[in-house]
């Protein structure tokens, strides 16, 4: 996946942090848990490093199971704070 991002060289990396792809989600069909969600947000937050000088947005864009939401949206800010 990193390889694909950064053949874009991009200058600033924008993430729309939307959680409906959880497996606890009544819309999506994809099954991430919030643990896969921690490993995208690492991966991403990887490339801004590679090419963008570390410059990354994320704006939330939903989920419509609450708990997911939450515990989905709380991991994403975790390895946004830990990295």
């Amino acid at each position: 996946m990193i390889s694909r991002l950064l053949v874009f060289n991009s200058e600033i990396l924008l993430i729309s942090a939307g959680f409906d792809a959880h497996l606890s989600d009544p819309l999506a069909d994809q099954k991430l848990s919030s643990a896969d969600f921690t490993w995208l947000t690492e991966q991403l937050m990887s490339v801004a490093e590679i090419c963008c000088n570390h410059r990354l947005v994320s704006t939330l864009e939903g989920g419509y199971n609450p708990e997911a939401l939450a515990r989905s949206g709380a991991a994403h800010v975790r390895s946004l704070m830990h990295h």
